[in-house]
């Protein structure tokens, strides 16, 4: 098996992961990703196995039923990016109201195929801050300000 291929499946493998995660799958961090693996986001920049799986575990605490479908994937050797739609519902306000986030990931793989760089690209403003009460009207005002 050649290195592109070996890839291919190690992004298939994290693509499933992400996918199925949950709160108790979280545990299989390590499996997916390198011991000083480092994970970015617009809200956090972390270093390790540890810190990363205190993330999503975190997601499962704050947000209901999270979770990712991956709409497209670039692999390149070892560098991957993913295009997704992160799907959710608030457990504070518009409860029971689906929420969609979509973004991207860059991936870096190391020679074991597991993620040493996971870099998030998405936008915090319109993608999160204009659904949250008195903080989405702000945006949107500001929004349409900067835009006439």
């Amino acid at each position: 098996m050649n290195a592109s291929s070996s890839n291919e499946e190690s992004v298939q493998r994290l693509v499933v992961f992400f996918e199925t995660l949950t709160v108790d799958s979280v545990k299989a961090i390590p499996d997916f990703y390198a011991p000083e693996a480092r994970f970015k986001d617009p809200f956090n920049d972390v270093t390790g196995q540890a810190a990363i799986a205190h993330i999503f575990a975190d997601m499962f605490k704050t947000l209901e039923v999270p979770r990712f479908v991956v709409q497209e994937r670039i692999v390149q050797g070892q560098q991957c990016f993913l295009t997704w739609e992160f799907r959710f519902r608030f457990r504070r306000f518009k409860q029971g109201q689906e929420q969609v986030i979509l973004g991207g990931s860059h991936l870096v793989l190391d020679d074991a195929g597991r993620v040493t760089l996971h870099r998030d690209y998405w936008d915090a403003a319109e993608e999160l801050y204009e659904k949250l009460p008195l903080v989405g009207a702000l945006m949107r005002w500001l929004k349409k300000r900067a835009n006439s």
